[in-house]
């Protein structure tokens, strides 16, 4: 029982669920709330102790560290895997060669006038915000570039946002499943998800307005565009109720737009903010970035807010890296020059690797269900029985690495029967995957579930 206690906090250290240098609850106020003896606490903590996963200090009590050489899962999730491994755990693409070289020649010129200054931008260079600024208004938003703050990444933007308008112990709404590193920022920052649910028929109007009605949480993060993982396409319609329904709570809508240029089989949807009456845009935040739509190795997000809030945002910007690189933000105004050309070729490599992902699921797995997504980047499916961490786990051994949809939710051990597939590999790369997913699901032992379904008889 021991062995298995620290396994599990050991488990949930390196998921970053147990932050790291927080102090653990003594054995005797441990002991009772898990049913143990103090002797198996005690026993426990030693084993960690004797693995590097705490550290005691006499007098202090004991503190989550980890030994040397180990990693974070979230840091890990982000390396390369080894070659021979087909990586699923990110839904991004990659950009040619010659696509980054002509924009590099492009931002050439462009460099030489900016040599000569400091280089330090805290809003952003003016260049990139006028160029994000004009796509928001051609898209039927009308913005100017004060209203526009360049990040480096739209995890960042997440960072400023949560540092900016909330304080620790304060409520965030949150879709359950989303955006997994998300959902670390904001355990980073001290705050409580209060999640509502998105099914695949997408969003739940009662369920969304009650919260905000009675939790009044101070900010909402929604990602109504082809959702992350499912998929979804929030109807015009939900998004007006929203809305109203956060203009009368007074909560903060962080609207994660990073998705909107992935739109496949429908128009690309308007921006989020498009849709506010009088007196309701002003608390609406629109993030943004090129890692979707181009590549996420240039660290170049955005957001959207009131020239107040920017101004704020740009303060603490000074604080924590000054200002974003002035090289990566002049290849991404040479890339969004570009868009007419680069994102119709983007949408047309995605349709095809989406068709492929869903020929393979029909030919290998005819047993697990999914819709086939609007837009987005990858395929949320229903593997039929609670099995998603231990089909993860045992997938590296047969050369996948995966993500299973426990990783997804604010709520440990929900989401077991899901996986997001990701349908950013070629063709023949998603069709092993696949393969091999199945062959690590049926071959050998099988999977414990890991929760117990009640059986029925009629």
């Amino acid at each position: 029982m021991y062995r298995h206690l620290a396994d599990a906090i050991r488990t949930l250290v390196l998921d970053g669920r147990i932050a790291l240098h927080i102090k653990l609850p003594a054995e005797r106020e441990l002991a009772p709330c898990l049913k143990l003896s103090r002797a198996t606490v005690t026993a426990a903590y030693d084993l960690l102790r004797e693995s590097g996963y705490a550290r005691s200090r006499r007098g202090s009590g004991t503190w989550t560290a980890l030994p040397d050489g180990n990693r974070p899962a979230a840091v890990n999730r982000m390396l390369t895997s080894e070659s021979a491994a087909i990586d699923l755990t990110i839904a991004a693409f990659g950009l040619s060669v010659d696509v980054v070289t002509e924009a590099l020649d492009r931002s050439t010129v462009l460099l030489a006038q900016h040599a000569g200054t400091t280089g330090y931008h805290p809003f952003g260079l003016q260049e990139l915000r006028t160029a994000v600024a004009d796509r928001y208004t051609l898209r039927g938003l009308p913005t100017r570039p004060e209203q526009i703050f360049i990040t480096s990444g739209a995890q960042q933007a997440l960072m400023f946002l949560f540092w900016a308008l909330c304080r620790p112990g304060g409520s965030v709404m949150v879709e359950n499943p989303t955006y997994p590193n998300a959902l670390e920022a904001i355990r980073r920052a001290r705050l409580r998800t209060v999640p509502v649910p998105v099914s695949d028929d997408g969003w739940d109007d009662e369920v969304m307005q009650a919260t905000l009605r009675q939790v009044a949480p101070r900010l909402a993060y929604l990602i109504p565009d082809f959702h992350n993982p499912t998929g979804c396409l929030m109807p015009v319609d939900q998004r007006v109720r929203l809305l109203r329904a956060a203009r009368v709570s007074g909560t903060w809508l962080a609207i994660d737009e990073t998705f909107t240029d992935t739109a496949l089989d429908v128009p690309t949807p308007g921006p989020f903010a498009s849709h506010a009456g009088p007196g309701e845009a002003d608390h609406i935040i629109s993030i943004g970035s090129m890692s979707k739509s181009h590549w996420g190795g240039l660290r170049i997000g955005w957001l959207r807010a009131t020239p107040q809030l920017i101004e704020e945002l740009a303060g603490l910007r000074v604080t924590v890296d000054t200002a974003g690189s002035v090289l990566d933000q002049l290849v991404a105004v040479a890339l969004l020059e570009r868009d007419d050309v680069l994102l119709p070729a983007r949408i047309a490599q995605i349709r095809q690797q989406r068709s492929a992902l869903m020929t393979a699921l029909a030919t290998h797995a005819p047993q697990w269900t999914t819709r086939w997504p609007p837009g987005g980047l990858s395929a949320w499916v229903d593997l039929g029985q609670p099995v998603a961490t231990a089909l993860a786990q045992r997938a590296i051994g047969h050369g996948v690495h995966i993500e299973s949809g426990t990783r997804f939710s604010p709520d440990p051990g929900t989401f077991e029967h899901r996986l997001r597939i990701p349908y950013t590999l070629p063709p023949v790369q998603l069709d092993e995957a696949v393969r091999r997913l199945v062959e690590a699901l049926h071959g050998g032992v099988p999977l414990v579930a890991a929760v117990k379904r009640p059986r029925w008889v009629a």
